[in-house]
């Protein structure tokens, strides 16, 4: 995502999210999901009467696959969060990683806005015009640290707005010589494209904005530059288009028939943006847009279809930048309770409609940045936000493996996934995104007769920054382990005339668990 001054400032980014919205009427739910939000559903709410959900026993598309729930980084935020020294990375940061892809290889990609603004220094070369960032042997050496600590995997952003071949393969054979080819899913040549030849890349000294390329840069244009500068980088898997614009998404066929080296297809998803939109239009940030179907739902309809386009020629479709607000802040939203009821719901959905992955976006001062870390001597501290609950009540609803399983029933506006892991638990997740009242869930799952565990994710209220718990534990203002802590209060439930009553205070979510045994 670019900054205020470059990305999503553009009419193509509005008609992007417009195309949200009306996509989330047209394309059709696999049904696996029991939004519900039907007369009678809506009425049973406003009544309070207990509204009733069955899950099946039958899944419904592909297993989630390991690394399902990725993160996204720009450049500079790998020291910021990890720190200086390849030898002491920051632990907090590890952990929080690795909770959210347990007992999984993590899928981290490393671009956004400084792909294009990132070069390795070339000896004799001035540094170009356009270039923010500039590589060192310190920060390749501290990644490849985080990298192996972790066992993870990256896509890693390649420099292609600057438009220079021998800055794109110094770039990268020394990334992937500093790293480790085996570490590297691929190399993602450029950030959003679309954009090149729209957006000013910098400044003449008279102040003279220039594009990273001319007025009229298509498709067709970027097809041309994706092979030239790819041909120049280490024959390793390319990855691409990292597009969000409206007008290129549909071109992922002629794209992935053109560029046999792609190892990944990826897109970009972002609900609302701050920049040039009408309170009234649905994907200005407030809280009732935020919370609706078309933010999750309809986010994941608009790219349904793309997903079959990948599977078919055997390549998984990553949507590697997502997150909640893009164009600016939104206080008491992006970073708020909020955020986490969102997340949990969007990233379902993704894997409701097939793709492979998402990497949940952020970095320092990003409006939703989704953790912050302190150094004092010698000891690193952090601070996990909202978001990352909802991110993590779903990493342990949807373990690797795991097949979400189909639901029904009319629940008005609460939401209800349901998934069976592969040793046979089965996790019923249900989320309230209510502002103003609690709800009561029948849950049935034919077979299922023994005591489930009931989990909350809880804050003091919908707009808040912190207090937030999952099982009564949390993070707190401040973790030096970046695990939960404090007293579990989960409680557990056992169903009566087969049914599991769940009660869902307002603006909350609860996960239910059931054994194999069970």
């Amino acid at each position: 995502m670019r900054s205020l001054s470059r990305r999503r400032l553009t009419a193509l980014t509005l008609l992007a999210i417009l195309v949200v919205a009306v996509v989330a009427g047209l394309v059709a739910s696999r049904g696996t999901s029991a939004h519900g939000r039907d007369a009678r559903g809506a009425a049973d709410a406003a009544a309070g009467r207990t509204l009733s959900l069955t899950v099946t026993t039958s899944t419904a598309g592909r297993a989630i696959q390991p690394g399902f729930l990725g993160l996204s980084l720009e450049y500079p935020a790998v020291e910021a969060y990890a720190g200086g020294d390849p030898h002491a990375i920051n632990p907090v940061f590890e952990q929080l990683i690795r909770n959210l892809t347990p007992g999984q290889a993590p899928e981290l990609r490393i671009g956004g806005d400084t792909t294009d603004w990132t070069w390795w220094p070339v000896p004799g070369v001035p540094k170009p015009n356009g270039i923010r960032y500039s590589l060192t042997n310190n920060w390749v050496h501290v990644t490849a640290a985080l990298t192996h600590a972790l066992g993870a995997r990256l896509i890693l952003g390649i420099n292609l707005e600057l438009d220079s071949a021998t800055d794109a393969s110094a770039e990268a054979k020394t990334l992937v010589a500093g790293i480790g080819a085996g570490s590297i899913a691929g190399l993602e040549l450029g950030n959003e494209p679309e954009l090149y030849g729209s957006f000013s890349y910098y400044r003449l000294p008279n102040g003279q904005h220039v594009n990273g390329r001319p007025a009229g840069y298509d498709f067709s244009d970027y097809l041309h530059d994706f092979s030239r500068i790819g041909g120049s980088v280490p024959k390793l898997p390319l990855v691409g288009p990292a597009t969000g614009g409206p007008h290129w998404i549909p071109e992922l066929p002629s794209f992935l028939r053109a560029q046999s080296r792609v190892g990944v297809a990826t897109l970009h998803k972002y609900p609302l943006q701050s920049c040039f939109i009408r309170p009234s239009e649905p994907q200005y940030p407030t809280l009732a847009h935020f919370l609706s179907p078309a933010a999750s739902q309809g986010l994941a309809n608009s790219i349904a279809g793309y997903v079959g386009v990948a599977h078919a020629r055997h390549l998984p479709l990553r949507i590697d930048e997502m997150n909640s607000v893009s164009c600016g802040t939104a206080p008491g939203l992006s970073n708020a309770f909020g955020s986490a009821l969102w997340a949990l719901d969007a990233v379902f959905q993704m894997a409701r409609v097939g793709v492979d992955g998402v990497n949940i976006h952020t970095y320092p001062g990003a409006p939703y940045e989704l953790f912050t870390f302190t150094h004092t001597d010698g000891k690193w501290s952090g601070f996990a936000a909202p978001e990352y609950y909802g991110l993590l009540m779903f990493a342990q609803a949807a373990p690797a493996g795991a097949h979400l399983l189909h639901t029904s029933g009319a629940l008005g506006n609460v939401r209800a996934w349901a998934t069976r892991a592969p040793d046979g638990t089965i996790h019923v997740v249900l989320i309230n995104d209510y502002t103003a009242q609690s709800r009561t869930i029948a849950v049935r799952i034919p077979g299922a007769t023994g005591t489930a565990t009931l989990e909350r994710l809880r804050a003091p209220g919908v707009s808040a920054r912190t207090g937030v718990t999952l099982g009564g534990q949390g993070f707190g203002t401040s973790t030096t382990t970046g695990l939960l802590s404090g007293p579990s209060n989960a409680t557990t439930v056992t169903p009566a005339n087969g049914d599991y009553s769940v009660t869902l205070p307002r603006s909350s979510a609860a996960m239910l668990t059931i054994g194999p045994a069970g």
